[in-house]
């Protein structure tokens, strides 16, 4: 597969990518390079490997939903520059 200059353009537009029309053909090279890359792939013999959708069936170790931090009121409305009680105070927003 190769790809020329105009696909390179349409592909840049299409991704609102802005390419100086003086790099168009290193940029045509360079892509023409990883899909042949990708084209070796073909020749690696796969015979026998069965087909992955992802990392493998590992499953996520659950926690305990527990709060393990609060109750710290005084400690983090210490510095706030105006308070309501154990809440921060806000200007109002909505008449």
């Amino acid at each position: 597969m190769s790809v020329d200059i105009a696909t390179i353009k349409r592909v840049a537009t299409l991704s609102r990518i802005h390419v100086e029309p003086a790099a168009l053909p290193g940029l045509a090279q360079e892509i023409n390079a990883i899909l042949g890359w990708i084209e070796q792939l073909s020749e690696v013999d796969t015979t026998g490997v069965e087909p992955m959708a992802g990392g493998g069936a590992t499953a996520l170790r659950w926690r305990d939903d527990v709060v393990t931090d609060g109750g710290q009121a005084e400690a983090v409305l210490a510095n706030a520059p105006d308070r309501e009680g154990e809440y921060f105070g806000v200007p109002k927003v909505v008449e």
